[in-house]
């Protein structure tokens, strides 16, 4: 990965969100890294993370592909409008098409990239893998808020 700051630790780090929040110590915390125009991360899952003996649960990749996409679209944004730092955005919609299941042994790899954008909303696909079998797609529309929407100036 060619930054050596996440993007979370870099733009919020007292953000508190579940999945990517680098101040939520009950979180996962999940760590992206910009790569050209792709946003990657991986992820160890940990045996409290399991749907059953050895494998990650749905709920735990909805959370991981969420954030990490929305990611994804700050990124995205901040270089289209040639920001200093990401705006705020938050999930419009997404989906996850469960494919395999996903073993926790090894960690998982998580990849977004955007397919559509204007300058307020970004399309985001990703994919989690592991090793080197996708086993989860999302696809996502994020959104940059405005200031009186209780997500404004969260980083």
């Amino acid at each position: 990965m060619s930054e050596t700051l996440a993007v979370q630790d870099r733009y919020a780090p007292r953000l508190i969100c579940y999945g990517c929040g680098p101040a939520n110590p009950d979180g996962l915390r999940l760590k992206s890294f910009l790569e050209g125009d792709h946003l990657v991360a991986q992820f160890q899952a940990e045996k409290k993370h399991q749907a059953f003996e050895g494998m990650l649960n749905g709920g735990v990749i909805g959370t991981l592909l969420d954030c990490h996409c929305n990611w994804m679209a700050c990124c995205h944004l901040m270089q289209r409008l040639g920001l200093s730092a990401p705006p705020t955005t938050v999930t419009a919609e997404y989906t996850v098409k469960m494919e395999h299941p996903t073993p926790i042994a090894k960690p998982v790899l998580l990849r977004a990239w955007p397919v559509e954008a204007s300058d307020r909303r970004v399309t985001v696909e990703g994919t989690l893998s592991a090793d080197g079998l996708i086993t989860a797609r999302c696809r996502g529309i994020f959104v940059a808020v405005r200031a009186g929407h209780p997500a404004y100036h969260r980083w």
